[in-house]
């Protein structure tokens, strides 16, 4: 079974060019989603590249079916990497960078 997500909360922020989105992925009897994989799932519906979206907040509480999130949807990938804390962008980095660096210094 595939998990869905569901927008409970958005909002608009003019000022600093983005939305602010809380959701829910609701993922019965699959494994919880990666934070890859939910912004995959925001990217997809919101129509955006996967850059522009940053994820704040994943939380899954024991025996819920669901994980609920704090994502911002941003207007270009320029105002992301601008706005967002560097703790922040480093975790959105995607995983194969990450390996070919851990590959490169083992040898």
């Amino acid at each position: 079974m595939s998990s869905q997500l569901e927008i409970t909360q958005e909002s608009e922020n003019v000022l600093l060019g983005r939305k602010q989105i809380r959701f829910k992925i609701f993922h019965r009897g699959t494994a919880t989603p990666s934070r890859e994989d939910a912004r995959k799932k925001l990217a997809a519906q919101f129509n955006v590249e996967l850059e522009r979206v940053i994820i704040t907040k994943l939380i899954s509480k024991y025996g819920h079916e669901y994980t609920e999130g704090i994502a911002r949807v941003y207007e270009t990938t320029e105002k992301a990497t601008q706005l967002e804390r560097k703790y922040i962008l480093k975790r959105h980095e995607v995983k194969a960078k990450k390996e070919a660096k851990t590959e490169g210094s083992g040898e």
